[in-house]
């Protein structure tokens, strides 16, 4: 039997091994012996542990031989990833901590008596010097603090109730109301929320930015702010200071100083009514007070009531007992506010301030210096047009004029009248009858009909169109009117028919890109192609101002920079607005052509050759046979765009001096004539861009008419401000503006009135059936509108 050296069983080999790695842990490493393989002849092959030693170079649990380690074993990624998110975890939680310990060091408390005193704001014409108006709040300097005490409970309650209902159990903070915010200045919305605590220290700190990094810094400020000062200052200490800081509107700062302006009286003989009137107009003084407007002030005023009763502070009968309340009449504005056209500026001026987010308590006390865009000698020229021609007319009449740069779309005049009362430039709404035609028009060369200046309609008077009769002025017949002619001479049939051929939405669209505000003309009816449909005088002036650019649109404004007393820039208008295209640069061009005769034949021409493109439009008194009540003159060059309106209150019968209907040629083109010819002297006189037709193309012949029809057209003893008769009778639906143009091109029922040339000049009138070429088309209206109601 053989001697066995060691054992090599399986057990043996295992139990071996374990005491290897017993030693090795406990002893240092030895290098293992360098052997040569031929040096153990004839000993017994080695075990299984010394097989895995010599494969990896070196002795268990030793080095590597020579030295070298063996490659590392592969990292795990998910630890890797365990790592990053606890790391970026511990950062966005340590942040916040470091951000809120540093703010609470920098950041004093302030106190009542730091609030911002009122200081006056001027708002100046376009050369930012000379004034409009400068606003010297009444009230703000006289602010009386009250001890909470006084103010009766149900009064407070309604505060709380309006603007923080759980102010005395919140930190001071609303988190989700920040998050809100803070979501809202990144994606660019509006809104956040305001704890009472918030809203006080945004007062007394005088920060109220809204937007950007500057709005971010502010909802950051005041959350620390809001901790610090509800640790210092006990709740009702902070409702106190609140009540006789915040701003309540009429210049009004403080609880006690608002329930003198608005009520007469002390702030401790409020009834819950009136507080509750109060606390609704915080949010927004010049919006909520009911002598700005009683009814926005009567939602806000039953809104503040059902949130007492939904907080248990009223209950439903005390509620359902309450009368909305009577206040004062305003006390007058600061003594530079005007009494005459320039409130209205200053006011419309103030409105675009609102919309753009500065708001009234900002105008009150930061001392704002806003510059429009008003140029004052072009305000003064528009005031003494107006004056010159109403002077000795009768004075139930009211007047507005607007004027836009068509290029920017800065409103260069406004004259809204001389009564504070009312707006008339901007406020009025009035159907604006022919001067509507152009986007019916707009709307027909889009159409893809091949409908162009020189396309023949059937313009003869008496039609039914839709199951309504419509008439030309003095029923003047014209068989085969082209659209150039149909527009110079206020032809209403063919552009009944034009309207019902494209279908009345296209005209509706047409306005509407033109700068007609979206939510006026939308009624879907075959009048409207008349203006049948109320909209204001500025919004003509802009509309027609983008057919001036060629087919691009700006929106109208007034406010070109705001700045404040330490100079900060709240706001400033870039030079050169983006316009959006609105209409291809040949359909506005084309519209522009079909207007360019009508000053000329109107009586109203510019001086020098300028040219321009306008529209006269007159609407009926439906009451009154044969009456009026609203005539317009809107017109333009490249340079201005001008709407002109004159009407009356109550939309009475207009006449002038003496006695006779006023129609839009009479006292709205000579204001319009008046205006342009002494805002735009000594200015260049531009061209509009080139000029090519669409569609069919107009004719234009030869002057064979070399009568004077500015002088022709006039009555004896009869001046362009309509005095006297001209024989002006508007058919139904019609302005009435161009009647007495009918008999006279059309008197021949045989004959087609062909323009003479592309300005102002005379018509040739040849036979029917020698009309030279190239022949007009001709279209027989095809109806593609939906039946509408029937037209005035």
């Amino acid at each position: 039997m053989p001697l066995l050296t060691h054992d090599d069983t399986p057990a043996a080999l295992t139990q071996q091994a374990l005491t290897q790695q017993a030693l090795n842990r406990h002893a240092p490493a030895q290098q293992a012996p360098t052997q040569h393989a031929g040096s153990v002849r004839g000993s017994v092959r080695p075990d299984a542990a010394t097989a895995v030693v010599a494969r990896s170079g070196g002795a268990p649990g030793g080095p590597p031989r020579g030295g070298r380690r063996t490659a590392a074993a592969p990292r795990d990624p998910r630890r890797r990833w365990l790592r990053w998110t606890l790391g970026a975890l511990g950062t966005m939680i340590l942040l916040p901590f470091l951000a809120f310990v540093i703010g609470w060091v920098i950041f004093k408390v302030p106190s009542a008596d730091e609030v911002r005193t009122t200081q006056q704001a001027v708002f100046t014409f376009a050369d930012a010097t000379t004034p409009v108006a400068t606003v010297r709040p009444e009230g703000g300097g006289n602010r009386i603090k009250v001890p909470l005490d006084r103010v009766p409970v149900q009064v407070r309650q309604a505060v709380l109730a309006a603007e923080d209902a759980t102010f005395y159990s919140n930190p001071g903070f609303d988190l989700s109301g920040i998050l809100r915010a803070i979501y809202n200045q990144v994606t660019g919305g509006v809104g956040g929320g305001s704890t009472i605590t918030q809203q006080y220290i945004k007062v007394t700190t005088g920060q109220d930015q809204s937007s950007g990094f500057a709005g971010l810094w502010r909802k950051y400020k005041e959350i620390v702010l809001a901790v610090k000062i509800s640790r210092e200052y006990t709740k009702d200490e902070i409702l106190e200071n609140y009540l006789n800081t915040i701003y309540l509107g009429r210049g009004a700062s403080g609880i006690q100083t608002a329930s003198l302006a608005y009520f007469g009286k002390d702030v401790d003989q409020l009834t819950v009514s009136e507080g509750a009137l109060l606390a609704g107009v915080i949010q927004s003084p010049s919006r909520w007070d009911p002598a700005k407007s009683r009814p926005d002030a009567e939602r806000r005023w039953n809104f503040v009531l059902d949130q007492m009763v939904q907080n248990k502070w009223l209950s439903p009968e005390e509620r359902a007992a309450l009368q909305f309340p009577e206040t004062k009449e305003p006390e007058p504005l600061g003594g530079g506010v005007p009494g005459d056209d320039r409130f209205h500026i200053y006011n419309r001026a103030k409105a675009e301030l609102l919309a753009m987010g500065i708001t009234e308590d900002q105008i009150e006390t930061e001392g704002l210096t806003v510059v429009t865009t008003i140029d004052q000698k072009t305000q003064q020229k528009a005031v003494e047009a107006v004056k010159a021609v109403k002077r000795g007319q009768p004075e139930n009449l009211r007047y507005a004029l607007t004027a836009v740069d068509p290029r920017t779309g800065a409103i260069m005049a406004y004259y809204g009248g001389d009564n504070i009362s009312f707006d008339y430039a901007g406020n009025a709404l009035r159907q604006p009858g022919s001067s509507f035609k152009p986007f019916v028009f707009a709307a027909a060369l889009q159409a893809g009909k091949g409908i162009g200046l020189g396309t023949v309609y059937d313009g003869t008077s008496p039609q039914t169109i839709k199951g309504t009769v419509f008439n030309n002025s003095e029923s003047a017949s014209c068989p085969n009117c082209t659209v150039l002619q149909a527009m110079t001479q206020s032809v209403n049939t063919v552009f009944i028919h034009m309207a019902d051929q494209i279908g009345i939405q296209k005209v509706i669209d047409a306005a509407h890109a033109a700068g007609i505000p979206e939510n006026l003309v939308n009624e879907r009816r075959l009048g409207l192609a008349l203006g049948d449909q109320d909209v204001h005088p500025l919004d003509m002036a802009v509309a027609y101002a983008t057919f001036a650019a060629d087919g691009v649109r700006h929106q109208p404004f007034l406010v070109q920079k705001v700045t404040t007393a330490d100079g900060r820039v709240l706001y400033e208008a870039p030079e050169s607005p983006a316009g959006e295209q609105a209409f291809p640069q040949q359909v506005a061009r084309n519209v522009t052509e079909s207007m360019m005769q009508v000053a000329s034949t109107s009586g109203v021409p510019l001086s020098g050759g300028r040219p321009a493109a306008s529209k006269s439009g007159t609407a009926q008194n439906e009451q009154y046979k044969g009456q009026n009540r609203d005539a317009w003159y809107v017109g333009y060059t490249p340079q201005l765009s001008t709407a002109v309106w004159v009407g009356s209150d109550k939309s009475d019968p207009i006449k002038n001096s003496a006695g006779r209907p006023i129609y839009g040629r009479m006292l709205p083109g000579s204001i319009w004539q008046r205006f342009m010819n002494q805002a735009l002297a000594g200015k260049p006189i531009e061209q509009f861009s080139p000029f090519e037709p669409m569609g069919t193309p107009p004719y234009y012949g030869d002057d064979d008419d070399d009568d004077d029809e500015d002088e022709d057209d006039y009555e004896d003893g009869e001046d362009r401000r309509g005095r006297g008769d001209r024989g002006e009778r508007g058919g139904r639906g019609d302005d009435g503006d161009d009647e007495d143009y009918g008999l006279r091109y059309f008197g021949d029922s045989t004959a087609v009135a062909v323009p003479a040339a592309n300005g102002p000049g005379g018509y040739a009138t040849v036979p029917a059936q020698a009309t030279p070429t190239p022949q007009p088309r001709r279209v027989s209206p095809v109806s593609s509108a939906p039946p509408t109601p029937a037209g005035r």
